[in-house]
């Protein structure tokens, strides 16, 4: 299959990677020095070469910002039996765009990034599918995210924002208000230093992505759950009531099974 790859960030580049063994693969990025490090693809700078190459699925992994500023710019040299595809961990306005195209696509969520995970054993990792996305593409990706050992789900768009408010929302908040209140320590504990390569992690990704994640509608409410248990913390502690530290420990440890 012909495949065009937007962006050559981190996953675009591991997509580039994955795909181009089996594939004909081209990846385009309007900043020539991204592209020194692929191999065995073809290297787009101008919106041109993109119509000469006449991809089959056009693959967007662009910042989250430029998702479909990104579309919009290459849809005038696409075929029109190309597949859309995106790969963003935050759908709004996807939908609707998709279906102003009148093209065929398909949206996907590797719930994994070069970041954190270990990129040579994806086999814990997971990837959501859309759906709502054509049966071809769906196909597609399930066959390429099998070859990579991820756990595959088939999530509506509105689930899929459901669950990442819940898997993506709550780390990140907590990993946002431990750096907030952080003070330098002269000599951190493990779980410290292990807590603080988190927060380091996390806010070495891009701004933007990070508010549209927190933006997501149901954020808001996962937020409130924190602040429940916070509440709760709070006075446990604050009333130095061991009973009720163990009800709630023995209640966190089975969250956790």
């Amino acid at each position: 299959m012909k495949i065009l790859i937007l962006g050559a960030g981190k996953m675009g580049t591991f997509l580039t990677d994955c795909l181009c063994i089996k594939h004909e693969v081209a990846l385009f990025d309007t900043n020539p020095s991204r592209l020194r490090f692929v191999f065995n693809t073809q290297r787009f700078t101008q919106l041109e070469e993109i119509k000469a190459f006449e991809p089959e699925i056009c693959i967007n992994a662009v910042t989250l910002k430029y998702t479909i500023s990104a579309f919009e710019s290459v849809l005038p040299f696409l075929p029109k039996n190309c597949i859309l595809s995106d790969i963003a961990s935050v759908k709004t306005g996807l939908q609707e765009f998709y279906q102003h195209t009148g093209m065929r696509y398909v949206s996907t969520h590797p719930m994994f990034g070069p970041t954190f995970a270990n990129l040579s054993d994806l086999s814990t990792q997971s990837a959501i599918i859309i759906a709502e996305s054509d049966h071809l593409g769906k196909a597609f990706f399930k066959d390429f995210y099998g070859s990579l050992q991820l756990n595959i789900f088939e999530y509506t768009f509105d689930e899929h924002d459901e669950t990442i408010a819940y898997s993506l929302s709550i780390p990140f908040v907590s990993s946002l208000v431990f750096a907030a209140v952080m003070k330098h320590q002269e000599a951190p504990g493990t779980t410290f230093k292990k807590h603080l390569n988190v927060a380091r992690g996390l806010l070495s990704e891009d701004d933007y992505l990070l508010s549209e994640i927190l933006f997501n509608p149901h954020t808001a409410n996962q937020i409130e759950a924190i602040k429940s248990q916070m509440t709760e913390l709070q006075n446990i502690v604050e009333q130095k009531n061991l009973v009720r530290m163990q009800q709630f420990l023995t209640k966190v440890r089975t969250n956790i099974e």
